[in-house]
């Protein structure tokens, strides 16, 4: 219900008999007023005005869900009617018709007409407008009417004529008209109004926050949140459209696919007429991630501007310095960015990496380096290593990822960048950019690798193939590294083995070899660790044994893994590699507790690491868990999450969550429509 037309804008927690959307309480009360009017039979009209994603549709929902005891009626202005008269009025009035014959004559044959219900001549706008004002009122003596209509600059001139006169009109009929507009037409102008601006900063963090479940740097989140000026459409689809590097900590250059290439054409004209110094002046602060004023000056003076440059820059309505950099629009930083030549922005990194604390900020030192450099550097490459091996101990795996991308790209000795690939590769699969990881692959696969890293290689290449589409290969091509591996570390060898039989049990009859008994009796046959066995060794023997000698004879093994699982006795990267499937294995042991702890620990640990390729399958898991024990909110919250997780990282996930939840919502129609895509 939180998504319309004009944008998410998210829900707080009840408040009377309806939740109260996120930063718009009183537009909430305002409209819950009216309604509560309404009720006690009074009319009322209100025109919801504000700039495109400010939530108006939004407001509308709300208005519509919390009128569930009137009567609602609705329409929607479409651009590409405006031409045609009457098209949203019919619309509005559709449901209406049967009332038709109770309208007086003139007025009825005036509105059969304008609806082509009837032959006749074009009709009298007066008598139309008549007519609409009759059937509302007819309308709303059996019960209170409430009709929204949303994009109202979109109406036809005819439609928004008759239904401005029937909305001046109404006294004594419980009737409530809602419209919501970015800017009313002339027809709609004096009526009353709900200016609708931008969330104040602490909700739009909030609201920002709810899509963005995983690490997002404080002050990248407020450069968000001030350059989309509390606008929630933009709140919500900006992360959309960054990557998840850029998203962790600034560490992703700003030059993303625009969301509006004509948009950003109109930015770029007009940076191309500033002088060269102001230009240059953008350039800085498009490159520095957090808009910090003090370092964007800092380099700023170290490359030789002044304060007029600030003050071109303030003139054309593009930069703003004060207690923080802002950008008029996020796209003109992309913009800016995109449009420098490449040795310019190597300039200004270059300023901006001299000017930031080696002790305060030795990451994003490191990372303007970088990008500073335009060869191999050894020098700069190891100093990105260690930010990344920072960046991953405090959760930032996309952080991580970058750093180890740019850092092959520095790197010139074969062996090295080899190594370095492979450890770029696997953070990037975590972070969630599948496509940059097997580019990465192909990078380490051109070096000089031994055994267990060209092993390592296979074992991530197959997990990618698995991650992105669940595909058919996988089981096979991580059964063969499985068996590749027993010679050479019998840990990851099993590790590969549950990866495997969890990928054939997936793929099912579809499986192109490597199927779920041939995985089973490979992994039961493999050498067992002289070690005592590890929680993962218990699951995949567990698993293995019920796929090869039937349910029971496994349930013992896997109630001990699940046991194992609680107990937290392994590291974070074991946990968050297989708590969900601990969580699948308490479900086959009907351990509902465990289940319910296991993918609620999965989930967190998921989230705090970035690690966005586990987590639309962590997010799966917990929406069943969810959905089993009635919390039917909190699972339809985290369907929100993972499907701008999956646009996000472009990845796909059969869409059980949202399936179990029309099921257990009793949505036929909804549930058959899901079953049908995925079988598909």
């Amino acid at each position: 219900m939180a998504q319309g037309v004009g944008g998410l804008t998210g829900f707080e927690q009840p408040s009377g008999s309806f939740r109260t959307l996120l930063g718009r309480r009183s537009e909430c009360a305002a409209l819950d007023a009216l309604l509560q009017g309404v009720r006690g039979g009074r009319s009322a009209v209100l025109v919801v005005r504000g700039e495109a994603g400010m939530g108006k549709t939004a407001l509308l929902d709300y208005t519509a869900e919390s009128a569930s005891d009137l009567r609602v009626v609705r329409a929607v202005g479409v651009e590409s009617e405006m031409e045609l008269p009457f098209a949203a009025l019919h619309q509005l009035c559709g449901p209406m018709l049967d009332r038709l014959e109770r309208l007086p004559s003139p007025q009825r044959d005036a509105l059969g007409t304008a609806f082509g219900l009837r032959a006749g001549p074009a009709p009298d706008r007066f008598l139309v407008g008549l007519a609409v004002l009759s059937l509302l009122s007819e309308l709303a003596g059996q019960r209170p009417l409430v009709c929204v209509v949303d994009d109202a600059q979109w109406l036809d001139q005819a439609s928004a004529q008759a239904l401005a006169f029937a909305a001046r009109r109404l006294v004594a009929e419980p009737v409530l008209v809602v419209f919501a507009a970015r800017e009313p037409s002339t027809e709609l102008r004096g009526l009353p109004e709900l200016v609708v601006q931008g969330l104040r900063d602490a909700d739009a963090r909030e609201l920002l926050g709810s899509v963005v479940r995983w690490p997002l740097d404080e002050r990248v989140r407020d450069r968000i949140v001030a350059e989309t000026r509390g606008n929630p459409l933009a709140l919500l689809e900006l992360p959309r459209g960054r990557s998840p590097a850029e998203l962790a900590g600034g560490f992703g250059l700003p030059d993303v696919p625009p969301l509006s290439a004509r948009l950003e054409a109109t930015f770029l004209r007009r940076v191309e007429s500033l002088p060269d110094e102001t230009r240059l002046l953008l350039l800085v602060a498009a490159a520095e991630p957090v808009g910090d004023p003090a370092l964007v000056w800092r380099a700023a003076r170290h490359l030789g501007l002044g304060i007029e440059a600030d003050d071109s820059a303030g003139a054309a309505g593009l930069l703003e310095i004060g207690g923080r950099v802002v950008f008029r629009h996020p796209l003109v930083r992309s913009a800016v960015y995109r449009a420098a030549p490449v040795p310019q922005r190597q300039k200004v990194h270059a300023a901006l990496a001299e000017v930031t604390d080696a002790e305060v900020d030795p990451d994003r030192r490191a990372w303007h380096r970088a990008q500073a450099t335009s060869g191999p550097d050894e020098e700069v490459a190891a100093e990105l290593e260690r930010s990344a091996g920072r960046a991953q101990r405090r959760g930032g795996l996309a952080a991580a990822a970058a750093f180890l991308e740019r850092a092959v790209g520095l790197t010139l000795d074969p062996a090295r960048r080899a190594q370095r690939a492979l450890a770029a590769a696997q953070a990037k699969h975590l972070a969630g950019a599948p496509d940059a990881a097997l580019g990465l692959l192909a990078a380490a696969q051109a070096g000089p690798l031994d055994d267990l890293e060209r092993a390592r290689l296979d074992v991530l290449r197959a997990q990618i193939a698995y991650s992105q589409n669940r595909g058919s290969e996988a089981p096979q091509l991580l059964l063969r590294a499985a068996k590749r591996l027993e010679s050479l570390d019998v840990g990851l060898a099993r590790e590969t083995y549950l990866d495997a039989l969890w990928a054939a049990r997936f793929a099912g009859p579809l499986a192109r070899g490597g199927g779920v008994l041939e995985v089973a009796q490979a992994a039961l046959a493999a050498p067992v660790s002289l070690r005592p066995p590890r929680a993962p060794d218990l699951l995949l023997y567990g698993l293995a044994t019920q796929f090869t000698r039937g349910y029971a004879a496994g349930v013992p093994t896997l109630q001990q893994a699940v046991s194992a699982f609680r107990g937290r006795s392994m590291s974070s990267e074991e946990a968050l590699r297989w708590l969900w499937l601990a969580g699948e294995a308490a479900v086959v042991v009907w351990d509902d507790e465990s289940w319910d702890l296991l993918t609620a620990r999965h989930l967190q640990l998921a989230r705090e690491a970035g690690a966005l390729s586990v987590l639309p399958v962590a997010l799966t898991l917990r929406i069943g868990a969810h959905t089993l024990t009635g919390r039917l909110l909190a699972a339809a919250q985290l369907i929100q999450e993972a499907r701008t997780l999956t646009e996000v990282i472009g990845s796909y996930l059969p869409p059980y969550g949202p399936l179990i939840l029309a099921a257990w919502r009793g949505r036929e129609v909804e549930a058959s429509n899901v079953i049908d895509q995925t079988l598909r």
